[in-house]
């Protein structure tokens, strides 16, 4: 029992998330810097169940409990979960720091042939 309500170990979900909120963004783009360095099955598992916990504990909550689906507004809130936690927090750091070391060894390369043939 938290806080004396007996239905509150839901809580306990709810601490990844907002350690998620902080935190994932700066996790997202190391995991994509390690995978454009090292790809491999590691790398990959990694980069889809480190955040599947507070992505999925928040998608829940967006979609439970079903008699609010049919509200108005259940279609925009879960649109806007899953660009803001999905997007935003988990894929778009990931690809920014995939892309940004692809490029830098892209270039490191181009110029390290450039100056062999000089």
């Amino acid at each position: 029992m938290m806080f004396g309500y007996s239905d509150e170990w839901f809580a306990v979900f709810f601490v990844p998330v907002v350690l998620w909120l902080l935190c994932g963004p700066f996790l997202m783009g190391a995991l994509g810097v390690w995978y454009a360095r090292q790809p491999g099955w590691k790398a990959r598992l990694t980069a889809v169940l480190l955040p599947a916990v507070p992505v999925v504990t928040v998608t829940v909550n967006a979609i439970l409990p079903t008699d609010s689906w049919d509200e108005e507004t259940f279609v925009a809130d879960l649109v806007g979960t899953l660009l803001v936690y999905v997007g935003l927090i988990t894929l778009l750091p990931w690809l920014l720091g995939f892309l940004l070391t692809r490029l830098t060894y892209r270039l490191r390369a181009r110029r390290s042939g450039d100056s062999a043939r000089d």
